[in-house]
């Protein structure tokens, strides 16, 4: 037997011996029982789909599922009939628990109403594509209310209401949508304003044509504006009305001549004592 051929014998018998082993391990591996660490659960109730505000909760959009009891769900549920027939408060996504803050009483039903917090009215305005920033105005963004009033001498704008939030755009009350930046066309905005609000934007609409300003989310501060006339529109111009002094007329009184004390009168009387004349003066006063 030559060297080659030996070297060859020992090679093949390497690589047998190797596979034997290998699949010996392999075997005894699988073989080994699985340890499994017991974890005490309980059940919650998740969306079995992705759901928009709004939506009235039914037995085939929520599942139960098994939840750690050393991590409580704070408002969660356990038992399905306890959000069947209940309305959303915000959008949820599939396999996301719901909470009781999420949901609307079981008596409030579906739809916008339950959304609408205490205290707060919901009011449709109507809009264009151009009043609605291009269709920009979606749910959950903020707006300025600015009112242009047209007068027959002077027209004015100004702000009447700032940083609305926007409930629907036309029919479309779902946020989670509306964050991917694209537009929604629509002809009837749905703002959430106070009573007070309420009240300007109506004498905004009858009295004038209102625009809607789309503010950044994270920028609070209040709009505070006096407005804009057309007389300071161009440049900041205004129209200067001179004023002059008004003219005091005094009165004019007529000189009063002075008044002469009348003169005494001096008369001569002639008396006689005894022998001897005289005259002596007497003055008689008039």
């Amino acid at each position: 037997m030559n060297r080659q051929t030996r070297d060859l014998i020992v090679l093949v018998t390497a690589v047998v011996a190797a596979s034997v082993a290998a699949f010996g391990v392999y075997l005894a591996i699988t073989r080994i029982p699985v340890r499994t660490v017991e974890i005490a659960t309980r059940h919650a109730v998740v969306a079995a789909k992705a759901m928009t505000m709004g939506t009235r909760v039914t037995k085939e959009s929520v599942k139960l599922v098994d939840w750690p009891a050393k991590t409580p769900l704070p408002g969660g549920f356990s038992d399905i009939e306890t959000v069947v027939d209940r309305g959303l408060l915000a959008s949820v996504i599939e396999n996301e628990p719901l909470i009781e803050s999420k949901l609307a009483p079981r008596e409030a039903g579906a739809g916008l109403p339950p959304s609408i917090p205490a205290g707060m009215r919901a009011m449709s305005v109507k809009v264009n594509e151009v009043i609605g920033v291009a269709g920009f105005v979606v749910p959950g963004t903020r707006v300025d209310v600015v009112v242009v009033i047209r007068q027959r001498d002077e027209s004015m704008s100004r702000v009447v209401v700032g940083n609305v939030q926007v409930l629907t755009a036309g029919t479309k009350i779902d946020q989670e949508n509306s964050k991917d930046g694209k537009p929604i066309p629509s002809t009837v905005v749905t703002l959430l304003v106070s009573p007070q609000d309420a009240e300007r934007i109506a004498l905004a609409q009858s009295e004038g044509q209102i625009m809607l300003a789309l503010r950044n989310p994270l920028d609070v501060a209040p709009s505070e504006t006096r407005g804009v006339r057309t007389s300071s529109l161009m440049g900041g111009a205004t129209t200067n009305v001179e004023v002059k002094p008004a003219v005091v007329r005094s009165k004019v009184v007529a000189p009063v001549a002075p008044v002469t004390a009348p003169v005494a009168r001096i008369y001569a009387v002639e008396a006689i004592r005894a022998a001897k004349r005289t005259e002596e003066p007497v003055k008689v006063n008039p």
